[in-house]
């Protein structure tokens, strides 16, 4: 048995280093391809300007770069103009240029299009860089106002003192301060475990919610303490930040203890199931609201990396909903005169 842990931590090694080697590699050509981009649209804005060229020039020049470049591709009229574009957008702007070149040139164009506040761009820019975000993941978040969310309800975590400091900023950028769960279609008040039963139904769209790099592990994860075994809701591995992620639910407004509890889940979950080149576990603890001065309280005295989120289900809460968002204490006695008035509870008497 211990020969064959050995030669899966010798497979893993090598799948690690070619997949490595691979995404380097993949990372050279696109920053290369970018900047050919970015050249090209230089020199056809030089030579609009220098010739008094109008637009027609454009496509007589896609015409005969797919003449004489054998098997070219991506040189269509409306490309060109695209790297005309992105050209015009960058040139003044090396910052931003450094990191669009990045990135694929997909997600390169869904931000020359979609965004035009400089600030906004190096937002999506950035998190596209650090968290590997797909064209889709991207278009969702752009179309989410993940940049507006991010300003008006800043992150709250203890990432930067529970971690080091190149993982706690791309921990940071992996977590949203505000989670829409507007897919679920849920419009009355929920109960925990059914809010987590949907989820995992809608497992895909949750997955991109979150964004690229979450792997789903599972629902309702067991582990086990001396003869006691505790559950965490929802089980994540993330593959940029190599780590586990562990999201508990609340249906209720944060509550100090919610941290506690987390803090034990993971102490469980490197002890039990961390990998040796795994980093910490990383807890997300969502709730439908929060006040942030109590949850800055409550992670202070953390030793686990631990961010707490809000999350939406409707863009529009129904008005007889709208500040009725029930505490812990609450929703325990609704859901006690609902066993009460159900009759539920009563099988051990007879």
């Amino acid at each position: 048995m211990s020969d064959l842990i050995a030669y899966n931590n010798f497979l893993t090694e090598v799948i690690s280093t070619i997949n490595s080697a691979k995404y380097e590699a993949y990372k050279s050509l696109n920053k290369h391809h970018i900047g050919q981009n970015f050249d090209l649209g230089k020199i056809i804005v030089k030579n609009q300007e220098k010739n008094n060229w109008g637009k027609s020039i454009v496509e007589t020049l896609s015409k005969d770069i797919n003449k004489v470049v054998d098997g070219a591709k991506g040189y269509s009229p409306q490309n060109l103009w695209r790297m005309r574009q992105f050209y015009l957008e960058y040139r003044e702007k090396p910052e931003l240029l450094h990191i669009a070149q990045k990135i694929p040139w997909g997600q390169n164009l869904l931000v020359l299009h979609k965004i035009k506040d400089i600030q906004e761009k190096k937002y999506y820019l950035t998190a596209t860089d650090n968290l590997g975000w797909s064209r889709a993941v991207l278009l969702n978040q752009i179309e989410a106002n993940a940049y507006q969310h991010h300003l008006l309800n800043p992150k709250q975590s203890n990432f930067e003192k529970a971690l080091p400091v190149h993982l706690s900023e791309q921990a940071t950028e992996a977590m949203k301060s505000e989670y829409n769960l507007d897919f679920l279609g849920i419009t009355k008040p929920i109960l925990e475990r059914e809010l987590e039963n949907r989820l995992v139904e809608n497992i895909r769209d949750l997955l991109l919610e979150l964004g690229y790099g979450f792997t789903f592990i599972g629902n309702q994860y067991k582990l086990k303490l001396n003869q006691k075994e505790y559950f965490i809701d929802l089980l994540f591995y993330h593959r940029f930040l190599k780590c586990l992620v562990a999201i508990e639910l609340k249906t209720v407004e944060f509550e100090p203890e919610f941290a506690g509890k987390m803090n034990f889940y993971l102490e469980l979950l490197d002890e039990q199931e961390k990998q040796e080149d795994d980093n910490p576990s990383i807890g997300i603890i969502l709730c439908p609201t929060k006040d942030n001065i109590e949850v800055e309280y409550s992670l202070r005295s953390s030793s686990k990396p631990i961010g707490v989120s809000e999350y939406k289900l409707t863009h529009e809460l129904p008005n007889k909903l709208k500040g009725k968002v029930p505490t812990a204490n609450e929703l325990k006695q609704m859901l006690t005169m609902a066993i009460v008035n159900t009759g539920f509870g009563d099988e051990n008497e007879d």
